[in-house]
């Protein structure tokens, strides 16, 4: 009976096991192999250490790697207290407040290719939404660049970025309240605490596992951000929003705009190494979350 028994979950366990497979496994093994190659797509040669010792020379690598980080560091200081913030105020059960829910939550179900496309437009230097809005009012008398300018291309993007993730958030941390008892809130206020004690003395605490997962996906997910960025700048201006993973995109794909050409096997490359450093700064966090949870 018992073997009968772990046949069945095998059975049960095999389509997701061949997904696994095919869409996991052998590209991770399929990397490994063209490390070795210069493989455009069609013609692979031997090349021998060539694309590892390449690496240490490639400028424009080392610099999406310092971008990725300014990147996902000005996400998450904007993107997890608007989302905590948010999640708090339409908890309360206000009026209008599943509208607005809804409204917060609707960049999430919607492609990112989709709303950067939009926010393309918005940022355009000539005929631009937002650039008509200010020279309207007066707070500037002049188009800004905000996508082409070295200045406010960082920061375009990751306005974007916070448009389209806090939303997600939002709905974690609200359902990490619905599972604090009203009870506990009762007490407090019978003993007296105010808005604010309680915000920082109860509601922070009790959300600290919830927003311990909630922040490793965020860090993880800012590290590995990359299709907004292709849409509005394409890595650009002079690299300056050329994150890890759309340079990667570039090089595995090609790219007319930056004069990239398809170079798969220093692809797979850049792909193992900037996964080394994702898997280093998860480790990181996850010891560091752990001696936090051990000193409280």
């Amino acid at each position: 009976m018992k073997k009968k028994v772990n046949l069945t979950v095998w059975f049960m366990m095999l389509p997701s096991l061949f997904l696994l497979a095919v869409g996991s496994v052998y590209p991770f093994l399929w990397i490994f192999r063209y490390i070795f190659y210069d493989y455009n797509g069609f013609t692979a040669y031997f090349s021998g250490m060539d694309n590892v010792s390449r690496l240490f020379r490639d400028a424009i690598y080392w610099k999406s790697v310092g971008n990725t980080f300014e990147y996902a560091a000005m996400k998450l200081i904007f993107c997890i207290p608007l989302s905590l913030l948010a999640a708090v105020v339409l908890h309360q059960k206000l009026r209008g407040s599943s509208f607005f829910r809804g409204v917060f939550f609707m960049p999430t179900v919607i492609s990112s290719a989709v709303y950067s496309l939009i926010f393309y437009f918005i940022f355009a230097s000539y005929n631009g939404v937002l650039n008509s809005m200010l020279m309207a009012s007066g707070i500037t008398h002049h188009a800004i660049d905000w996508l082409g300018s070295p200045k406010t291309a960082m920061i375009s993007v990751v306005i974007v970025a916070v448009w389209g993730g806090f939303g997600n958030y939002m709905i974690l941390i609200m359902s990490g309240l619905s599972s604090i008892s009203e009870e506990v809130y009762e007490s407090a206020r019978i003993d007296g605490a105010n808005g604010r004690q309680i915000f920082f003395k109860i509601t922070i605490p009790l959300l600290g596992p919830v927003l311990k997962v909630i922040l490793m996906l965020a860090i993880t997910g800012a590290l590995k951000d990359y299709q907004s960025i292709l849409v509005l700048t394409g890595g650009g201006p002079n690299h300056r929003t050329q994150v890890m993973f759309s340079y990667i995109y570039q090089l595995c794909f090609g790219s007319d705009a930056s004069g990239i050409q398809i170079q798969l096997g220093y692809g797979a490359v850049l792909s193992l190494v900037s996964a080394f450093i994702i898997g280093i700064i998860t480790v990181i966090y996850l010891r560091f979350s752990k001696k936090m949870d051990e000193v409280y």
